[in-house]
């Protein structure tokens, strides 16, 4: 018997679960994300976003078509905050920037990071090592929601996340990439939304180690994304 999700926050218009690591989104053998989490609260549930397979974290689901066009809405705007926390073994050749660049397929169902930027994916990293630790903390925002962002993003500036044998990081016990927190404004109200990993050898060392200042990532100095803008042709030339 599956074990019951645990339900983050929850209100008449949306809910917000954690997503257990390993756990489909979509249904495939069995069950899915959604249509458990449909099973056990006993509600019809609308995705307004979706998380890796093998990504933890927190989903939000909404409760009704009107709810899911809502929070779709305001993820399409960015005025949804998403963060990210993930580990490495290696460490970048800086500790915070931006990645960005399209991104396109590449083998066994990967992608890859291009230098072009007609429909980048953008990504903001802070980042910190540990003494005690052979790995390092990554916090990140995105500002787009691609497929694989997130480890193709680190992949392309030489950390690979820890158990993420697609992009080239040795086996582990999960691969350390989980959705940590939200941060929105829903009906008036202000919506902070965070937590931990609740599975992973690497994240249980990694919590007596961890920067508080990471504990409310809402309340860090982000840099904001400025979509360049297109060049229009001169019709006088």
């Amino acid at each position: 018997m599956k074990s019951a999700l645990q339900v983050i926050a929850q209100t008449e218009q949306w809910v917000a679960l954690y997503k257990p690591a390993g756990v489909s989104f979509h249904s495939e053998s069995g069950p899915g994300m959604v249509v458990q989490a449909e099973q056990q609260l006993g509600l019809k549930l609308y995705p307004v976003h979706r998380l890796d397979k093998v990504t933890s974290g927190l989903l939000l689901l909404a409760t009704s078509s009107v709810a899911a066009a809502e929070l779709s809405a305001l993820f399409a705007s960015h005025q949804i905050e998403k963060y990210y926390l993930a580990l490495s073994a290696n460490k970048p050749k800086s500790k915070q920037g931006w990645v960005k660049g399209d991104m396109v397929p590449a083998r066994r169902g990967a992608w890859k990071l291009q230098h072009s930027q007609q429909q980048p994916a953008v990504s903001y990293f802070i980042s910190q090592g540990f003494v005690e630790l052979p790995l390092r903390a990554f916090l990140i925002k995105p500002w787009t929601g691609k497929t694989h962002q997130i480890r193709v993003a680190l992949k392309s500036i030489g950390a690979a996340i820890i158990g993420d044998e697609l992009y080239g990081s040795a086996a582990a016990d999960r691969v350390y990439l989980h959705a940590y927190a939200l941060c929105f404004v829903w009906q008036g109200q202000r919506i902070e939304l965070c937590c931990w990993p609740e599975s992973g050898v690497e994240f249980g060392r990694l919590q007596s180690q961890f920067d508080t200042a990471w504990s409310s990532p809402w309340q860090l100095d982000w840099p904001e994304y400025r979509k360049p803008l297109a060049l229009t042709p001169n019709i006088n030339s």
